[in-house]
């Protein structure tokens, strides 16, 4: 199996797994505990909150686990929302967002909350001036991804987060597809809340973070989405993954050492794969080319559905839009809001890389989809 799909989720890597497992069998004590055992599991779950904030130039004490950036999107800003409404009730967010925003953002709505859902232009990137104009004197937080997963594009994000600042409003971003991938510093970005996952960059499903700013006049203060132990410095009570966080920590680590020899690597795959395909006729990357990550590309095929492409691939994992919504039968947002008219936001596929890809699985792929996209417009 060929696996381009590394955006929806990575392979963890075995020296992760490697660190887990001890975790799993034999130091398997309760973190919170106070014997000797469970001593032991605090110590690890302090060595990976210092290695996540190693990754990401801050204070451990600044890291709260969470089970995923899904979890810690809701956490930040119904946190936000909750603690900062006596201020305003008025937040900005983009069109583009992930669902995990966008979701959480239409519920407050329906609690009296009003949300400017920001315009990209048509290469995915936002027009800066559109958010300088949407802030308001009662708006109490902008929230803009970073990188954007279906089509990779990266927003200007420390400009952002200081017209943010200027105008008295916290600055967010779901950093979901950047972080482990590219180099995310909270301190030169002035980045307020910060989301994350561990299985998109190596290491284990249902396990992610929120950065929360503490040391600096914007202390923030939420207030808590799970009661009960006070866990997590009372924001996320239950009993930690120990496992999880220490693969979490490790996948931060190595992430730390060799991100830079990855983006390199994977950006020629990326291209040479890029290239190749758009040699087929009436092909399309969507998404500015030049302000992007690495690692994906998103295509559009005229006058082949989807769906129909990936069945065909078979044994080639590759996505049509976000795996969070894949089970929709709708065209992406990210696709529509870019400007794309149904017909070709159902015609569109995403191939996001990885660690493990090779330049082979690179060749079989582009025969695979040339021979494919042929087929299907000789059926249409």
């Amino acid at each position: 199996m060929i696996y381009l799909d590394n955006n929806s989720t990575t392979r963890i890597d075995p020296r992760v797994l490697e660190t887990m497992l001890p975790f799993l069998t034999d130091s398997f004590a309760n973190a919170s505990s106070t014997h000797k055992f469970g001593v032991m599991a605090g110590r690890a779950v302090n060595l990976a909150r210092q290695q996540v904030a190693e990754l990401l130039n801050c204070n451990p004490g600044e890291i709260i686990f969470t089970s995923g950036a899904t979890e810690a999107i809701n956490l930040a800003i119904k946190g936000v929302a909750e603690s900062y409404c006596q201020k305003g009730k008025h937040i900005v967010t983009v069109q583009t967002e992930h669902k995990a925003v966008l979701d959480v953002c239409y519920y407050l709505e329906g609690r009296g909350f009003e949300v400017t859902y920001l315009p990209v232009q048509p290469d995915g990137l936002l027009d800066i001036n559109t958010v300088e104009e949407a802030i308001r004197p009662d708006t109490i937080l902008v929230c803009v991804m970073t990188v954007n997963n279906e089509i990779g594009v990266i927003q200007p994000i420390k400009e952002i987060a200081e017209l943010a600042h200027v105008n008295g409003a916290l600055f967010m971003t779901d950093a979901t597809q950047a972080v482990g991938k590219m180099a995310i510093d909270v301190e030169a970005f002035d980045i307020d809340l910060l989301a994350f996952s561990s299985h998109k960059f190596y290491g284990p499903k249902g396990i992610g973070g929120l950065y929360i700013r503490q040391h600096s006049t914007r202390n923030l203060r939420l207030q808590a989405a799970i009661h009960g132990g006070g866990h997590e410095k009372g924001l996320r009570s239950g009993t930690l993954n120990v496992p999880g966080i220490v693969g979490l920590g490790k996948a931060a680590e190595l992430s730390n050492i060799q991100m830079h020899a990855d983006a390199e690597l994977i950006r020629i795959l990326r291209d040479h794969l890029e290239l190749s395909l758009l040699s087929i006729p009436n092909t399309k990357v969507n998404g500015n080319k030049t302000t992007r990550l690495y690692n994906v590309t998103n295509i559009l095929f005229k006058d082949c559905d989807s769906d129909a492409l990936i069945l065909g691939l078979n044994d080639i994992a590759v996505s049509n839009g976000s795996a969070c919504t894949a089970a929709l039968i709708e065209p992406s947002h990210v696709l529509s809001a870019l400007g794309l008219n149904k017909e070709d936001a159902f015609s569109c596929l995403r191939f996001s890389l990885g660690r493990f890809n090779n330049s082979d699985e690179i060749l079989d792929t582009v025969s695979a989809v040339n021979l494919l996209v042929q087929k299907l417009r000789m059926l249409a």
